[in-house]
């Protein structure tokens, strides 16, 4: 099969690989109808994070075999998988962490027992754990929804996070730090939370645009200190009171740090990646602002996601604004990483 290998930095192709095979009960073999590249697909791509290998963690598709103790899917299951794999009974699934899961795994990677678990973007992949990691959709591959399904693997699910660790709710100010994908779907969260007032934070007319699309009421068009400047014009002199970091660089940190008012809450799911200083605990405490976040469980969040996507209440889709075969795979992280796409859909 065909399937996106690393080889170095911003060396990557589409490369014959070995079909993947059932290894333990609880694996299923998904046929993958599409897939995308992710945002920190770029930081060893860029070789800021060295890496090579397989690569990609976001894909749905068609479920074509299945272990013997398998239970929740079959053959035949159009699924989404989430950017990691989980049983979903240990101590953290269950609490609803699934990406701490203790049995749990990465895409790309070799799995507990040293077997390799396949790349995201491929034709095929080995899923691990399948009960706990897939969930079935009601659609076929061929669903017009298939692009905003695919947006719940990862980014969508992302961005509800950031919603939530802000402590968003109905009537809610928030700041949006980042327009990639990620942050433009923190838009939408926020959106879909009920907040009053969204201020999304983009020098880019595009991005902008699909922000004020998914819900933002004040566009902040500036960078760093003028962008602060710029949010605390628009709350009064005070900071918002929710603000979502949706990039993980030293610059973003400081925006978000600078947009949040004492006693406010920063949300933050921005990979951390060319951080050049340590997390400034005396901002934090000085103006007794909370910082939660992390690594998104969208596990947790993609029945409730998935349930308003098909009912037609959430579309994440226009985040994809380039869609390519699996064989160009190159070009697709030139458009990514030269921000001339927002988020490209894969077609194996």
């Amino acid at each position: 099969m065909l399937a996106a290998v690393l080889h170095a930095a911003r060396s990557i192709s589409a490369d014959q690989v070995p079909d993947p095979e059932l290894i333990d009960p609880t694996d299923a073999i998904v046929q993958v109808t599409a897939a995308c590249v992710c945002g920190s697909d770029l930081w060893p791509y860029r070789g800021v994070r060295e890496a090579s290998g397989r690569i990609g963690h976001e894909f749905v598709g068609v479920v074509q075999e299945v272990g013997a103790e398998v239970r929740t899917v079959k053959a035949g299951d159009f699924v989404i998988a989430p950017f990691v794999w989980s049983d979903g009974t240990c101590a953290n699934c269950q609490a609803g962490i699934q990406t701490s899961c203790l049995h749990g795994g990465g895409w790309g990677a070799d799995d507990r027992n040293g077997h390799l678990v396949d790349g995201g973007q491929g034709e095929f992949v080995r899923v691990p754990q399948a009960d706990g990691t897939l969930v079935w959709a009601p659609v076929s591959a061929d669903s017009p929804l298939v692009p905003a399904l695919l947006s719940l693997s990862d980014v969508m699910g992302t961005g509800h996070h950031a919603a939530l660790a802000a402590g968003v709710t109905r009537g809610s100010t928030a700041v949006v730090v980042g327009d990639g994908a990620v942050g433009l779907s923190a838009v939408l969260a926020a959106s879909r939370l009920g907040a009053e007032r969204i201020i999304a934070l983009s020098s880019h007319a595009d991005r902008a645009e699909m922000a004020t699309r998914f819900g933002a009421t004040d566009i902040v068009g500036v960078r760093g200190d003028e962008a602060v400047a710029a949010v605390r014009e628009l709350t009064d002199g005070l900071g918002a009171a929710h603000v979502l970091e949706c990039v993980g660089t030293t610059q973003s940190w400081d925006t978000a740090f600078g947009a949040t008012r004492p006693g406010g809450t920063i949300g933050y799911v921005g990979v951390p990646a060319g951080l050049t200083e340590s997390f400034p605990i005396r901002k934090a405490f000085g103006g007794n602002i909370a910082v939660r976040g992390g690594v998104a469980p969208v596990r947790a969040y993609i029945p409730e996601l998935l349930a308003d996507v098909l009912d037609g209440t959430l579309d994440p889709s226009p985040v994809f604004t380039l869609e390519l075969p699996l064989t160009e795979i190159a070009q697709a992280y030139r458009a990514m990483d030269e921000r001339t796409a927002i988020k490209v859909l894969v077609r194996p």
